[in-house]
């Protein structure tokens, strides 16, 4: 597969599909009109027959047009490589997070991630701000002043914001400006030493385990700490069920607070780690099997509110390590349709659901203009054929890294045509 970047002028006019917009609650036969960057019509009265004259048509062959996917929750490692690997997976629209590579505590950082992007052509990168600066936990970052540059909300990426009182501050803060804090839940001084989960399995290979209270003691303070600051609080990558019935209750009693998970904690479970498998180490870990069915439980019932890829990419070197050594992460941008579909080909949820959890919803998380059919948006779309089966192979996904924790895995659902601003810019090989 590689990516395009084809040039597309005037009308086109996308014909004979299965429409699917989850903002509008769509799911009918039709087509979307685009002149230019933007959607001019949308529906049943978009055909072959009923197109403006001089119009492109593109015939969808009956396969599902929808908004291009919006993703909440990606590291960037090579900016080039990352928007080919988004665009091959139907990522249209993609938040990154701070590294200690790329801090952005500071105004040019953000500006420097945009610029970059645009200049790309490809996805459209929106940045994270840190929360604190150099994501070293102690001094807050200028948040107002960032989210004047363009930062859509504050986190400290893979690092826990934990010292209470910063968090408090930081909370504090961000509400004065109608601001969100993103928190990555891990205790760190519980889950220092661990590998992966503690349990049963840890045990059997000999490694040093996280506790899942780490997760979830981490997200109890932090909502008491939103309940004293009145701040947004969004918790990333919920992997316990514990955190989902914490949650759960949490949203019950009117807190603000919403939550993403992201595929490996709804579609593995710690087996995946099998002999040592280092593709599998990820961070939060890969938990038990009724922690896994208790996050497909969140997401059906609406207690988690999206799903992002947490695309973390790691050269080989960091993951050719004995287990212990080797660094936590894995990709995630090329699968993330594909993965997430199995909540629709199992059952658990539909397929206006599923496409719900990765487009109109974390775009409305984050306040981006992005996730919608409607006439005037953006024409970012994705065609695509949710029953394709295929098998997931690292060495041939778009891009760079090759750190899967689905190598090997059996999928159905492929993507067919990504287009951004009207212009195709993803197609299979023939």
């Amino acid at each position: 597969m590689a990516p395009r970047n084809d040039v597309s002028q005037g009308r086109v006019a996308y014909v004979n599909a299965r429409l699917l917009d989850p903002a509008a609650g769509l799911d009918t036969a039709g087509g979307v009109l685009t002149d230019g960057e933007a959607i001019t019509d949308v529906g049943p009265g978009v055909t072959k027959k009923k197109a403006p004259k001089g119009a492109r048509i593109v015939d969808c062959h009956g396969k599902c047009l929808s908004p291009g996917l919006v993703d909440i929750r990606v590291e960037l490692g090579d900016l080039a490589a990352t928007v080919e690997a988004a665009v091959s997976g139907g990522v249209t629209s993609m938040v990154c997070l701070p590294t200690p590579e790329l801090v952005i505590d500071d105004m040019s950082e953000v500006e420097f991630v945009a610029r970059r992007a645009r200049k790309l052509g490809l996805a459209k990168v929106y940045p994270y701000g840190a929360v604190t600066k150099g994501l070293e936990g102690k001094e807050l970052a200028e948040m107002g002043l960032l989210a004047e540059a363009g930062a859509v909300a504050f986190t400290d990426g893979e690092r826990a914001v934990a010292d209470a009182q910063t968090m408090r501050r930081a909370m504090s803060y961000a509400s004065t400006f109608g601001l969100m804090i993103v928190q990555h839940p891990e205790e760190p001084s519980l889950a220092a030493d661990g590998v992966m989960n503690a349990g049963e399995t840890a045990t059997r290979l000999g490694l040093f385990g996280i506790p899942k209270e780490a997760e979830v003691i981490m997200v109890e303070r932090d909502l008491r700490l939103a309940s004293l600051t009145g701040g947004r609080l969004h918790i990333a990558h919920v992997s316990t069920a514990e955190t989902v019935d914490t949650l759960r209750r949490a949203k019950a009693d009117g807190l603000n607070v919403t939550c993403d998970t992201a595929p490996p904690y709804f579609a593995l479970n710690e087996t995946a780690i099998g002999d040592y498998r280092t593709f599998a180490k990820l961070s939060p870990p890969l938990r038990a099997e009724q922690d896994r069915q208790a996050v497909v439980e969140g997401l059906a019932d609406g207690t988690i509110d999206a799903i992002a890829s947490d695309h973390t990419p790691r050269d080989e070197e960091s993951k050719r390590l004995p287990f212990a050594q080797a660094d936590p992460g894995g990709i995630g941008l090329n699968t993330l349709l594909a993965v997430s579909l199995e909540l629709y080909h199992n059952g658990h949820l539909s397929l206006l659901e599923v496409l719900k959890l990765v487009t109109s919803a974390p775009a409305g998380l984050m306040g981006l203009p992005a996730g919608s059919l409607k006439e005037g948006a953006p024409a970012d779309l994705i065609l695509f054929d949710p029953d394709e089966g295929w098998k997931v192979d690292a060495d041939k996904l778009v891009g760079k890294a090759q750190n899967s924790p689905f190598d090997g895995r059996p999928v159905q659902g492929r993507v067919l045509r990504t287009v951004i601003d009207g212009r195709p810019v993803f197609e299979p090989d023939a």
